[in-house]
Order: C-alpha cells, then structure tokens, then sequence
C-alpha cells in the first residue's frame, strides 16, 4: 500500500466518523470539493476527539496531565509525526493549508476549563469558554474555505465572521442541551441572567417550563442569532467553492433555534432538531445566498 492510499484511507475513516456523529454539518460538507472536505473531515475528527476527552465514555479518569499530553501530541503532527491515522490526515492537511497552531491549543484549553468548572457566571466568562471550544474552530476552517480573491474585506473581518459562527454554534448546541447537560450536573448558562431572571439552578434541574423560563430563553435565543447575523457578514467573502456549504451550514445550525421555539422552549426533556426534509429544503436558500455571495458586507477598519 502506498502512502497516498493509506492517507486516503485515512480521509475516508474522518468521513465516516463526521457523517455518524455530525450530520448536519456532514451535509455541508459534501458541497465541498473534494480537498477541502478531506481537510475540513481531519478538523472535525480532531476536534471531536479533543472534545471526547472530556465529555466521552472515559472522561471521569481524564486528568490535567492527559490534556498536556494530547497537546504535546498535536505539536508533534503538526511537526509531520503524526501518531495514528487521524492525526496523520490532520497533519497532512495543515501541510496543505496554511493553519495555525494556536485555535487548537486554544480548544485544549477549553478541555481544560470543562474539567474544573461547571457554572458560569456571566456572559464574558460562557463567551470566552465558547471561543475555546467553538469560536476556535472557525479560525480553524478560513484557511481551507479560502476568501475570494476579489474579497474586499480585511482578514481580520473575515476572521471575526467566522469566530461569530463557531461562537453562535456553540451557543445554539448549549441551548439545545440544557435538559441533558443538566442530568450532568452542568449549566452552560449566565448565572447573573439566570438570576435577572428570578431562576436558579434549582429551576432548571427540575426542568419545568415556566413562563420565567420561556422570557429567558428567548433572550438566549435573540442573542445566539445576534452572532448568526454576524456570521453571515463573512459568508460572502469566503472563496466561491466554500460559500454554498457554509451558508448551508449556517442556515441548518439556525433552524435549531426556531425548533426549540416550536418545542415551546421545553429543552429540558425535547431535542430540538432539523428533519431531513427541512434540511433538503434548506439546500437550494443556501445555494441562493452563495450566488448572491461576492458583494462584500464587512467594512474594512478606518484608520483613525
């Protein structure tokens, strides 16, 4: 066997594992072309693996230690010393794309606050615990979608957009949650807006649906589609080939929120999720929006 092949093999198995345990986002992927999606596969496969640590079947025993070894371990494939097939398809993708380091230190780092906090106490600190887990996946992604070559936004811009994308990702996946984190002892959820609220802890792990909660959530909810509108700023100054599976993406993770309003906000004990019919219907908006794309909405800064 050569190489190649067994590089392609290893592509193929980040494939499988996307499409098994992220549907929605294996669907955008398929609008890729074919290097970009092999690439956005390795991301996701580490990103999910980074994740397991902490949240999968053996995350009781996970220690500090562990996280510093698996740290250790992505400097070393992104070195071209990859230890196992997974990480040798990461390491050929940041071979190929110019991706930096620092997002997947970053996201160790998130591992590293999900091991010694459960409780967040406003905003700022949930924004931040979401940047490591999610914001930086978009930083991850910008160099495999590319920016359009006639783009007239900054980098940086460009960048932020899709730091808002991970960010209202991560914040629709904590609302859709609620009820199982909860079973977990965790409340991704600003204790000070809790409070504002005239919730406690206590509420939600009763999980009732009360009228207290129903006012709360839509501001949650108002404020996770805050972060969309932002997002969808940078989708047009991503290359052509990337724009369709991005909006795509997008405007599914989206509609997570309009199936919690339609589960009446009861996330405690319904999964809010998109069937496969509004997905497909989905597709052609997406495809729209991606024509449509080009004309740049990001500002670039004014140098005062």
């Amino acid at each position: 066997m050569t190489r190649g092949d067994l590089l392609n093999g290893a592509y193929d198995r980040c494939g499988e594992v996307c499409a098994e345990y992220a549907k929605t986002f294996y669907l955008g992927t398929l609008l890729m072309t074919p290097e970009r999606r092999k690439a956005v596969w390795a991301i996701y496969v580490w990103c999910r693996r980074t994740d397991e640590l902490v949240d999968g079947p053996n995350a009781p025993h996970i220690t500090p230690q562990a996280l510093d070894r698996w740290e250790q371990r992505l400097g070393e494939l992104f070195e071209g010393r990859p230890y196992d097939m997974y990480d040798a398809a990461l390491s050929d993708t940041v071979s190929k794309y110019p991706v930096d380091i620092q997002p997947f230190k970053d996201m160790i780092q998130g591992m590293r606050m999900d091991l010694k906090k459960s409780r967040y106490k406003d905003f700022d600190e949930l924004y931040l615990y979401c940047y490591y887990v999610a914001g930086t996946v978009g930083l991850m992604s910008v160099p495999v979608m590319g920016i359009a070559s006639e783009s007239k936004a900054s980098t940086e811009s460009v960048y932020n957009a899709a730091l808002a994308l991970g960010i209202a990702n991560q914040l629709t996946n904590i609302l859709r949650d609620v009820g199982e984190d909860a079973r977990r002892g965790r409340i991704y959820l600003p204790q000070d807006e809790l409070t504002q609220a005239g919730l406690s802890d206590e509420d939600i792990f009763n999980g009732k649906v009360t009228e207290k909660w129903r006012i709360f959530m839509k501001g949650q909810i108002k404020r996770a589609r805050m972060f969309f509108d932002e997002a969808e700023k940078g989708v047009a100054e991503l290359s052509d080939a990337s724009r369709w599976p991005v909006w795509a993406s997008l405007l599914l993770y989206k509609q997570i929120l309009d199936s919690i309003e339609a589960n009446d906000y009861d996330n405690f004990s319904k999964r809010a999720y998109v069937g496969k019919a509004k997905k497909f219907a989905s597709l052609p908006i997406a495809y729209g929006r991606a024509l449509m794309g080009g004309g740049s909405k990001l500002a670039k800064p004014t140098r005062s």
